[in-house]
């Protein structure tokens, strides 16, 4: 009989190859943390002066808001800002991990500044050229929370193809959490990394939970990617690790998800750091 060769691979002490390179994912090399932006060089004063009064004014107004109670809060307006302040204001806020699009008949621009929970909200008008512009303090901005709100109280109906196994079960549990929803109540999570489904469960729960108006990517160790449902409260919840491989995909049943919210203790540490902004600014523009 002809004997068989079997590859024999070592194990324990002293078995590791010490040449060969160690194997691993990359992982980010820093971690984001805030910075306190600093004022252009070369600012004119006047618009430096007036950048500061528009700040001061925003801080004063966030002044009696309490981020607890009220997840949303004041807004001002910065339309009418010259273009050298609006320079200034656009520096001083800086871009922050959450970007938000809103598509439809009255698309949105909307981007976190550095400091959490204070937003740049930009409406377009149907050439995309902006037709507004103001600051906003919340949670979320309140026309994210009304346009994903805006949606059918129940699930697509749809013709179950052959091959479908999980999906019909899945949504009669979104179904059932979406009539059991109440404001602030947490949130009703269902893993779709964790069921077995077939190409056809994907495309019944595609059609089903058509893909809403809001669209969200929070960025962090990896990417967050929110997309809300044609489904009133229904969310699709996908988790990207660095290299931009899906390593969880959820749908939440929940007025908007968590991970999206800035806490009511980064808002109140926002407030107080846009006045240390403030207080800057003002001594510079003294010095």
């Amino acid at each position: 009989m002809k004997p068989l060769s079997i590859p024999v691979r070592a194990i324990g002490p002293a078995s590791q190859v010490e040449d060969e390179p160690l194997q691993y994912l990359d992982i980010p090399h820093e971690m984001a943390t805030f910075r306190m932006p600093s004022v252009p060089q070369r600012t004119d004063q006047e618009a430096l002066s007036e950048a500061r009064s528009v700040l001061d004014e925003f801080a004063d107004a966030l002044g009696p808001w309490d981020p607890a109670s009220s997840p949303i809060g004041p807004r001002l307006g910065v339309s009418g800002v010259s273009p050298g302040a609006l320079a200034v204001i656009n520096q001083m806020l800086g871009e922050g991990e959450v970007s938000i699009q809103i598509a439809g008949p009255e698309p949105m621009r909307i981007q976190e500044s550095v400091f959490t929970g204070i937003w740049r909200v930009r409406p377009l008008n149907g050439h995309g050229e902006m037709t507004g512009d103001w600051i906003e303090a919340a949670a979320l901005p309140e026309v994210v929370m009304r346009t994903a709100s805006a949606a059918e109280s129940r699930v697509a109906p749809v013709t179950l193809p052959e091959g479908t196994m999980n999906s019909p079960a899945l949504l009669q549990e979104i179904e059932s959490a979406m009539r059991a929803w109440r404001p602030n109540a947490p949130a009703h999570v269902v893993n779709l990394t964790l069921f077995p489904l077939t190409p056809e469960d994907h495309r019944v729960l595609e059609l089903a939970l058509p893909v809403g108006p809001v669209a969200m990517i929070s960025r962090g160790f990896g990417n967050c990617r929110i997309t809300s449902s044609l489904a009133r409260n229904v969310w699709r919840v996908q988790y990207f690790n660095t290299m931009n491989t899906l390593i969880l995909n959820t749908l939440e049943v929940v007025a908007a998800p968590e991970v999206a919210l800035a806490a009511a203790d980064d808002l109140n540490d926002s407030r107080e750091r846009l006045g240390e902004l403030v207080a800057w600014m003002a001594a510079d523009l003294s010095a």
